[in-house]
């Protein structure tokens, strides 16, 4: 037993991650300290958002579910939690993560690595063609017809994006081609910030049979920038409406990926019925359109899952091995081609929903997932006004639980930086204060921490309404910059472009990481990737 918690053993672990029962393997750590060295199939679900994110990741809750951390020092916390909220089939890793690297297993640093080796292995299997970005260049300035397509969704292309590119993110790349690239005769270059998405969108538009010559930019913008090429920012560039011609040849395109591949399809009544049993076996229903479409009108129950971005983070959309997985679009084309790399990734269960939209009356609106534990007693609240009045006269201090990253971007000047599931250690360096303010990015997460917080201090704690968003919404100001820290800032996984020193060596490391992930996939053995071109 590791505190209250059954255990099994690594090797007992590693077998039943080779069956095909359900099986979700959640690692509690913080993300940054996940990314340090974890199982390769292992979900990350930080203690400090377990709340947060638990219902969409593991929505049936009788599922068997294996906790992990370092050593177990968080797994009997995390327990708690679960039994609370209904989740009762509980093992923990026997000796943690240290104890599966003892054993002789394999351990992967970053996130999302069974997305990133999976790319890896398309590439390598299917001989995807790229060019770097000094070919690229020269290519434009020799007059060639080139477009740039980014596969990657708006919010990162307004970061940073390849100059004339258009976003175009992955599951679109099929559907909006015809348009896109009219004549034959236009080279394709599909280009993300690394290689995954570069790669995956290149090879979908080749084996959707695309006359056009297409290929990926090698390493994406961290190659253009390595090259030492500007790269430009805050760019919105979008493709065309889809015209009715384009959407007959995308569509004819799809059906021929579907049936090469071997992409399945279900009706409304089949959907009803799985429905019908999701208590006992888990279904995911996950609508892969663009965020704006699915906010227009979407299928009650279904979950936004963009179809590149699910591609590549999978273990962000889905916790339980074995679930049914159900793909929604309009007309089946974005569906089609998000399941055929589902299917090759060794999904067993993946399925379109034809006519995904025709159904029962669609719902509008943004998808608000389940918070558990927000039913409890709500904690005292603080207006930005008031907040800002009080922080004037000096009788408040702001606790800000947003990740480092979002902290760092702006934060309430003066406000404190910690980790919620760290708070025991955290509570002790911050000053003190008559009155504490909990914040987060929209004050959810600082509702589910106050009582926590409460407990470890004798100060009054209150939570700003409505986050840190709703006092920037107000108009008071915000300051940016890392001051301030009561906690490390290992919370998340920062990215080779979130550095603002040595970012390049960080972009030549991460970029040498993905190189080597099919050797590692090979020695862990628990993947069971089928990559084939159509």
């Amino acid at each position: 037993m590791q505190g209250n918690l059954p255990l099994i053993s690594p090797s007992a672990l590693k077998a039943r991650l080779r069956g095909n029962e359900e099986l979700a393997l959640l690692d509690v750590r913080e993300e940054g300290d996940f990314a340090r060295g974890h199982l390769l199939l292992a979900c990350p679900l930080p203690l400090s958002r377990l709340e947060l994110r638990l219902c969409d990741l593991v929505p049936r809750r009788s599922t068997p579910i294996v906790l992990c951390d370092r050593r177990g020092e968080l797994v009997e916390r995390a327990a708690q939690k679960l039994r609370r909220f209904g989740y009762a089939e509980l093992l923990a890793l026997d000796g943690g993560v240290d104890a599966w690297a003892a054993a002789g297993l394999e351990l992967f640093t970053g996130v999302n690595v069974p997305s990133k080796a999976f790319g890896e292995l398309v590439e390598a299997r299917c001989a995807t063609p790229s060019i770097s970005a000094e070919e690229l260049k020269a290519a434009r300035e020799g007059g060639e017809q080139v477009v740039v397509l980014d596969s990657r969704p708006m919010e990162e292309f307004r970061v940073m994006s390849i100059p004339g590119a258009i976003d175009c993110p992955g599951a679109e790349l099929v559907y909006r081609i015809a348009d896109l690239a009219p004549s034959p005769d236009t080279r394709i270059v599909v280009n993300c910030a690394g290689r995954t998405r570069s790669i995956i969108g290149a090879q979908s538009l080749i084996n959707a049979g695309v006359a056009n010559r297409v290929v990926a930019l090698r390493n994406g913008t961290m190659g253009w920038h390595l090259a030492g090429f500007e790269l430009e920012r805050g760019r919105t560039r979008r493709p065309p409406e889809v015209s009715s011609d384009g959407l007959a040849r995308a569509r004819a395109m799809a059906e021929g990926v579907a049936e090469q591949l071997g992409v399945r399809s279900i009706d409304f009544s089949t959907l009803g019925r799985w429905r019908a049993e999701s208590g006992e076996r888990t279904l995911y229903l996950l609508d892969v359109r663009d965020p704006e479409e699915y906010e227009a009108g979407h299928l009650p129950a279904s979950r936004p899952a963009p179809g590149g971005q699910l591609v590549q983070k999978t273990d962000s959309f889905m916790g339980t091995r074995g679930a049914r997985v159900v793909l929604i679009d309009d007309i089946g084309v974005r569906a089609t081609m998000t399941a055929s790399w589902l299917v090759q990734m060794g999904l067993e269960d993946v399925f379109v929903l034809r006519d995904g939209l025709a159904g029962p009356s669609l719902e509008k609106g943004r998808y608000r997932p389940s918070v558990l534990g927000l039913d409890d007693d709500a904690p005292e609240a603080t207006t930005p006004a008031e907040l800002s009045s009080a922080l004037e006269r000096g009788e408040a201090l702001v606790v800000d639980l947003a990740t480092s990253l979002r902290y760092r971007a702006g934060h309430i000047p003066g406000a404190w930086f910690a980790v919620r599931s760290r708070l025991s250690d955290s509570a002790a360096r911050l000053p003190s204060a008559p009155t504490i303010v909990l914040t987060s990015d929209d004050g959810v997460l600082a509702r589910l921490a106050a009582p926590e917080l409460q407990a470890l201090t004798g100060s009054s704690v209150k939570v700003l309404d409505g986050g840190t968003a709703a006092w920037s919404v107000a108009g008071l100001p915000l300051a940016d910059g890392m001051e301030n820290l009561a906690d490390e800032c290992d919370d998340v996984f920062w990215r080779p472009y979130d550095h603002d020193q040595g970012a390049e060596q960080a972009m030549n490391d991460y970029l040498a990481w993905e190189h080597g992930l099919i050797e590692q996939i090979e020695r862990d053995g628990t993947v069971r990737f089928r990559v084939s071109p159509a």
